[in-house]
């Protein structure tokens, strides 16, 4: 049976239940700053960007300027709320236990972050040494960049064409395209929406699944078809 060179997972919102926790975090910074928003329109609307990211988006479509030390507030606030709170998505430690071949993780979050949530779920000992953060890249360019599953490719000699990447994210899809990967979407996450899996299609990936129980039998036929 054909194997992939490597398997990337993003984290939040994909191995575990993180995206939603800090998206209501930012949407109460934001909304205190003037401009109103709730964590789902977050998770819908900016699902897989930095908080400095969204901010310069909402900046732009709404002209106001809000201060630099939000970011700072929002790293400390969510992190100490993921500390407390996340938890791991159903079936993420059997599915990542089923690859057989390389695997990694690619995330915008800090190492930091991942890894204490790693630890904290349980995932941590299944991506020793390979945790890839895009804010600790030679460019420091977050996704929708391609720069970290690049990164990631070449540290792990894997040849991007037999790479698939697992995402939740239009943004993420957009960087492991760009790399020339195949990507498998996921909307088994507490911020998912209605219509996510369409936008995910859209956006790029081959297939989209819900529930990690899902992710074996697809992933093995997606390879047996790209050596047809």
């Amino acid at each position: 049976m054909p194997q992939p060179d490597l398997v990337i997972f993003d984290f939040d919102g994909t191995l575990v239940d993180s995206e939603i926790i800090a998206a209501r975090v930012e949407a109460e910074l934001i909304s205190a700053a003037g401009y109103e928003i709730t964590g789902e329109e977050i998770s819908e609307l900016y699902a897989g960007l930095t908080f400095k990211d969204i901010l310069l988006r909402i900046e732009e479509v709404a002209a106001i300027p809000f201060q630099v030390s939000l970011i700072d507030q929002a790293e400390e606030l969510v992190d100490q709320r993921l500390k407390s709170d996340v938890r791991m998505i159903e079936g993420a430690r059997e599915a990542v236990a089923s690859v057989m071949t390389k695997r990694c993780i690619c995330s915008n979050s800090r190492s930091e972050r991942i890894g204490f949530m790693a630890e904290k779920t349980g995932l941590a000992p299944f991506f020793t040494g390979r945790i890839f953060s895009s804010l600790e890249t030679a460019s420091g360019k977050p996704k929708p960049a391609p720069d970290v599953f690049v990164h990631a490719a070449s540290a792990l000699g894997a040849n991007p064409a037999n790479t698939f990447v697992v995402e939740d994210s239009v943004h993420g899809i957009a960087g492991a395209k760009l790399a020339g990967m195949r990507v498998i979407g996921f909307t088994g996450a507490a911020h998912s929406y209605a219509g996510h899996a369409d936008v995910l299609t859209e956006a790029g990936a081959e297939t989209v699944i819900k529930r990690w129980a899902d992710f074996p039998g697809v992933l093995a036929a997606l390879s047996e078809w790209s050596d047809a």
